[in-house]
C-alpha cells in the first residue's frame, strides 16, 4: 500500500482525487515559475500596507499599459514592506480584467510625472471579487 495507510477505501478514493487534484496546480505553479506561461510582475511597496490598497496601471500617456495592454496570463502582484516580501498575489489576467470592470474601481493618476492612470483596489474586496467572479 502506498503513503495513505488508511483501511478506509471511500477516504483513499478521495485522497487520490484531491492528490490528482494538487498535482495539477503544482504543474501550473512550476510553469509559472519556469517561464513557460508569461507573467507581468508589479511590486508594490509599503503604502499598501496601511491603506489596505494597491494600485493596478491601466494606462500611461494616454496609451492602454498595464492591466489593460498585456500579453501575460497571469498578473503577479507582489506586496513588499520594509524591502521584505509579505506575499504575492496572483491572478488569471483575463479574471482581473473582468473583475475591474465589474469592481469599477476609484481611479488615480500617478508614476512618473503622473501620467499613468491607476485603478485604486482595496485588497480585501478584490479578493472578494475574484471569488465570487
Amino acid at each position: 500500500m502506498g503513503l495513505n495507510k488508511s483501511k478506509n477505501l471511500e477516504g483513499m478514493k478521495k485522497f487520490d482525487v484531491d492528490l490528482e487534484f494538487g498535482k495539477g496546480w503544482e504543474k501550473h505553479i512550476d510553469e509559472v515559475f519556469s517561464g513557460a506561461t508569461k507573467c507581468e510582475v508589479k511590486t508594490e511597496r509599503d503604502k499598501w500596507a496601511k491603506t489596505g490598497n494597491i494600485c493596478i496601471e491601466v494606462e500611461s500617456y494616454g496609451k492602454p499599459s498595464g492591466l489593460t495592454s498585456t500579453e501575460a496570463e497571469v498578473w503577479v502582484h507582489n506586496l513588499v514592506k520594509d524591502d521584505e516580501l509579505c506575499c504575492s498575489l496572483m491572478f488569471n489576467t483575463n479574471k482581473l480584467r473582468r473583475v475591474m470592470e465589474e469592481m469599477k474601481p476609484f481611479t488615480v493618476m500617478g508614476g512618473d510625472n503622473n501620467a499613468s492612470k491607476l485603478y485604486l483596489v482595496n485588497i480585501e474586496k478584490l479578493l472578494h471579487a475574484v471569488s465570487l467572479s
